[in-house]
């Protein structure tokens, strides 16, 4: 089976226990599933979450052994309380969110996540969805384009990247936007390809990455029993920012302006921060796959009350 990022580390954050109920609500190939299912033997259960219908497939066969432990569910992790409801599950002992975009997606040709092949410009978890990264090159004006690059991509030079595809227009393929972005500039950071931002952010705006981001991580800390556990591995500064914050929120009692002599927010902590800095990969993990360098693990612990 092949070992997904940051595999051990999740397991040691997650704690499986027999008959313990857990979310995996990013399924993947169900490598993290896997492990958890096999920690939580006999009787542990599972539910996954993925909108990826190949996802889905993989995971499957994956978690075959494991027999009706493991309930799996084309949806977006958006709807876990929905989810939960339907299988009757007052709160879980455990969730994870592995965001962001897998390495089965990247590497699948025809989904076009990847200018490294030659592809449509699709880039869908869900191929069911209405907007592609083709609807989103070809038709909007220059300025909603400039500010999407720039927001979910952090490109500096995403005036200069709109432009460029507009005069192109119209683009097909992901080499098709990858060389046009590459004669309009070039990369701000050696080793990194100038289309490597651009495409992240039409990745993200294609997905609603981070909306669903932030619809999630409140319905997770409330489906959790006291003392259960939250990990989320995110993968770009983007993500990992609004993790950060919402953690950093839900551990403190007040969140009224630093300044404000008095609390009037009456916010009561509902987490403990089990890290405060992210656990990132191993020098080994990072050497047998590359793509997990960047990858950033925060655990939360919902609070005893």
């Amino acid at each position: 089976m092949h070992r997904p990022v940051l595999y051990h580390e999740i397991i040691h954050a997650l704690r499986p226990r027999r008959g313990g109920y857990y979310v995996d609500a990013t399924l993947g190939a169900g490598g993290h599933a896997w492990g958890i299912l096999n920690a939580s033997s006999p009787d542990g259960k599972l539910l996954g979450l993925d909108v990826d219908p190949q996802a889905l497939r993989l995971a499957a066969e994956t978690l075959a052994p494991f027999g009706e432990r493991a309930i799996l569910r084309q949806v977006s992790y958006t709807t876990l309380r929905a989810q939960l409801i339907s299988l009757g599950w007052e709160a879980v002992d455990g969730i994870l969110l592995d965001l962001g975009v897998s390495s089965m997606q990247l590497d699948t040709q025809e989904r076009g996540f990847s200018f490294l092949s030659d592809a449509p410009l699709d880039m869908r978890f869900d191929p069911a969805g209405d907007i592609t990264a083709a609807s989103l090159v070809n038709e909007l004006p220059e300025a909603e384009l400039a500010a999407l690059i720039w927001k979910y991509g952090e490109e500096r030079r995403a005036r200069k990247v709109a432009q460029a595809i507009v005069r192109a227009r119209p683009l097909r393929t992901t080499v098709e936007l990858a060389n046009v972005i590459a004669r309009a500039t070039s990369s701000g950071r050696p080793g990194m390809h100038p289309a490597t931002r651009t495409f992240q952010a039409l990745r993200i705006a294609v997905n609603q990455e981070l909306e669903a981001i932030t619809q999630a991580l409140p319905q997770a800390v409330a489906a959790l029993v006291p003392g259960g556990r939250l990990a989320v591995i995110s993968f770009h500064s983007l993500e990992d920012r609004l993790v950060k914050q919402f953690f950093r929120q839900e551990s403190q009692d007040c969140i009224c302006p630093p300044r404000q002599p008095v609390c009037t927010c009456g916010h009561k902590a509902s987490l403990i921060l089990v890290n405060r800095q992210p656990l990132v990969p191993t020098a080994d993990e990072m050497a047998a796959n590359p793509r997990s360098r960047s990858a950033k693990l925060r655990v939360v612990e919902k609070l005893v009350r």
